[in-house]
């Protein structure tokens, strides 16, 4: 271990802007030399990811410099910040400043996560030569389908929440007290039941230039804005650390690039190793506890020692075993454990390998009135044993009381929580298994099949998948949101698929599975109207009654698929 020392040093730009970063510097023999560990961020660097990492101190201890910098405009950085739209350049010019630093050895790795994640995509699109591994964490290759918008639905609760923060961040360094007041106290109960709960007026007054406007402006994934936005990594080949978490609102955005660049049949794929970690954290902390559930000991990071191993091996040429071991490592629940694999478990490799299991949803109709009525039946090949050849469910959402969020990956807090008030609700239709005869270890990708139909111009699905315990509690562990639109001329035939957040969960014998669908998850997902208009522009006195009709039985299989492990 080495000590640490700390100073403030800046670096300029080639556009002439100044930017400011703590720099802790390891105090070894006179001619030794470090290398570099960089983190661009835009909270203020004394913060420096400390609500998930370990301090700079110990990493310097560990035997690097690492420098902690604020982004252009946030912090004591000079110039404008304007949500990822200099960090290519300003990415680039930084990895270079960082390798001349006095002490450096010249060579660069970058670790962080959210924001400070996609800053590493940005600098490495550039390729700049000193960087030579990526730890990025818990974040959004595609700013559209990865962090902004779920299933086409704009993510409210969590975009508010970081623009309040963000707008008041900048209210601050700007000395605007009244402007910081109001969008802090904003920040703590926000501000959803305004006349158009997508437009707060706290946020169109107090930050006109907040991302958040662009956001909501942009509702098309397939718009410019948003295909500007994403990293170009093409012809980039580095060696990175993936790290997500179940309960993560931005997993797919971490699971999405470790596809591109790990898959053998992408087009951006790397020959340079890399690896996946997934816990059962939400975007923070990563702890054992994480909702209303305990994971146990296992469950707490191992991340800074990975990520020291992970740049021992590719910046000081150490033979960690790293290489030696599987290279994506998920945290089963229930078993409370790590386990290793050698690839990514996606439906379709697990499809080939024989090991899917599909259940179809059966009903009397009543599956909305109580959690006897609606099951789940295991199908063997085409066939399944049925009590009913078909079934129309039917749940009525009224904007006045939709349906609310509740932990999962995309609510407040993230996490699992007991589910039984939510699922007794008559908006909300359940379809159960008989208590397993075995323990099933499920992993990878779930989905669900959705035969169903509305008089509506659009409507909402929200799926959620749970774990019944023998006592009757039902505790979330995964779940999915789709956005249907245009849908006035739908049949009885129309099926949609809805992807449900990745897991690796193992449910216990006499433990049962329950999907709980609605046609809302508010506030995580903004109200649909109803109407076919975009809730984004959609006053609160506009929304409609949303019928929504699913159908079940054997002559529309909807059905849940889940991949075994």
């Amino acid at each position: 271990m080495y000590q640490v020392t700390l100073e403030m040093l800046s670096m300029t730009t080639r556009d002439g802007i100044r930017l400011d970063a703590d720099v802790y510097q390891p105090r070894g023999k006179d001619s030794e030399t470090f290398p570099v560990l960089l983190m661009r961020q835009p909270y203020g660097r004394a913060i420096a990811s400390t609500v998930v990492y370990a301090h700079p101190r110990w990493y310097a201890a560990q035997g690097y410099i690492v420098v902690i910098q604020d982004v252009r405009g946030r912090g004591s950085s000079e110039g404008e910040f304007k949500l990822f739209a200099t960090e290519v350049d300003d990415g680039e010019d930084s990895v270079n400043w960082v390798a001349g630093l006095p002490g450096s050895n010249g060579s660069v790795g970058m670790y962080g996560f959210s924001y400070q994640g996609m800053t590493q995509l940005y600098a490495a699109a550039r390729r700049p030569a000193a960087l030579k591994a990526l730890c990025p964490a818990m974040l959004a290759y595609d700013l559209y389908n990865d962090w902004a918008y779920e299933g086409g639905a704009f993510c409210l609760q969590a975009n508010m929440a970081w623009a309040t923060q963000l707008g008041a961040e900048t209210a601050r360094l700007d000395g605007d007290v009244e402007a910081y007041g109001a969008l802090a106290a904003a920040s703590r109960n926000l501000p959803i039941h305004d006349d158009i709960p997508s437009q707060p007026e706290v946020l169109a007054n107090l930050a006109p230039d907040s991302f958040y406007h662009d956001w909501l402006e942009n509702s098309q994934g397939d718009e410019a804005y948003w295909q500007s936005l994403v990293p170009n990594l093409t012809d980039v080949d580095l060696p990175m650390l993936h790290i997500g978490g179940w309960f993560d609102p931005y997993l797919r955005g971490s699971l999405n690039l470790f596809h591109r660049v790990a898959s053998e049949d992408s087009p951006l794929r790397m020959q340079s190793p890399q690896h996946l970690h997934v816990g059962p954290w939400g975007h923070l902390p990563w702890n054992r506890r994480v909702g209303a559930l305990d994971f146990g000991p296992e469950a707490v990071s191992p991340m800074d020692q990975l990520q020291i191993r992970w740049f021992n091996q590719f910046l000081k040429g150490m033979d960690t075993g790293l290489l030696a071991e599987q290279p994506v490592q998920l945290f089963e629940m229930g078993r409370n454990r790590w386990r290793g694999f050698d690839r990514w478990p996606n439906l379709q490799l697990c499809a080939d390998a024989g090991a899917v299991v599909a259940y179809r949803f059966e009903s009397n109709g009543l599956a909305a009135m109580g959690e006897n009525y609606g099951h789940l039946v295991k199908m063997r090949g085409e066939t399944v044993e049925a009590d009913y050849a078909m079934a129309e469910d039917v749940i009525v959402h009224d904007p006045w009381r939709p349906v609310p969020s509740q932990g999962g990956h995309n609510a407040f807090p993230n996490g699992p929580f007991e589910r039984g008030a939510i699922d007794g609700r008559s908006d909300v239709v359940t379809y159960t298994t008989e208590p397993l005869g075995e323990e099933i270890a499920i992993a990878g990708e779930i989905a669900i099949v959705v035969h169903c139909n509305s008089d509506s111009p659009s409507f909402d699905i929200c799926a959620v998948l749970s774990e019944v315990h023998a006592d009757g509690q039902a505790f979330n562990f995964s779940q999915g949101y789709l956005r249907v639109a245009a849908a006035e001329k739908l049949t009885d035939d129309d099926a949609y698929r809805v992807a449900l957040q990745s897991t690796c969960i193992s449910i216990p014998k006499d433990h049962a599975l329950r999907l709980s669908i609605s046609a809302s998850g508010f506030p995580a997902y903004a109200v649909n109207p109803g109407t076919g208009q975009h809730p984004n522009v959609t006053a609160q006195i506009e929304n409609q009654v949303i019928t929504l009709r699913i159908l079940t039985g054997e002559v529309a299989p909807s059905m849940l698929v889940l991949p075994l492990a």
